[in-house]
């Protein structure tokens, strides 16, 4: 699983962005986090990439998902 390229965009005050992130750490799956409050040029990428301004957007290699959505977080990585 370590081949996959997984980043979390994230802002400090979502709930949601954290459930995510733990949900990769107990998978054992590293991934980059990337605060969109704190990083402007990748906050405007991610609206242009995905049409989204919320966040958790979690890109797995070339798949963006919307929120935690668990069961398409888990068919990407193939956990069953």
């Amino acid at each position: 699983m370590q081949h996959l390229k997984v980043k979390i965009y994230t802002t400090p005050s979502c709930p949601w962005c954290r459930k995510a992130k733990s949900y990769f750490k107990e998978l054992g799956i590293q991934f980059k986090e990337i605060d969109v409050s704190k990083d402007q040029k990748a906050a405007e990428e991610l609206v242009r990439r995905t049409h989204q301004m919320g966040v958790p957007v979690i890109q797995i290699g070339s798949h963006y998902i919307v929120g935690f959505d668990k069961n398409r977080i888990d068919k990407l990585i193939g956990v069953n």
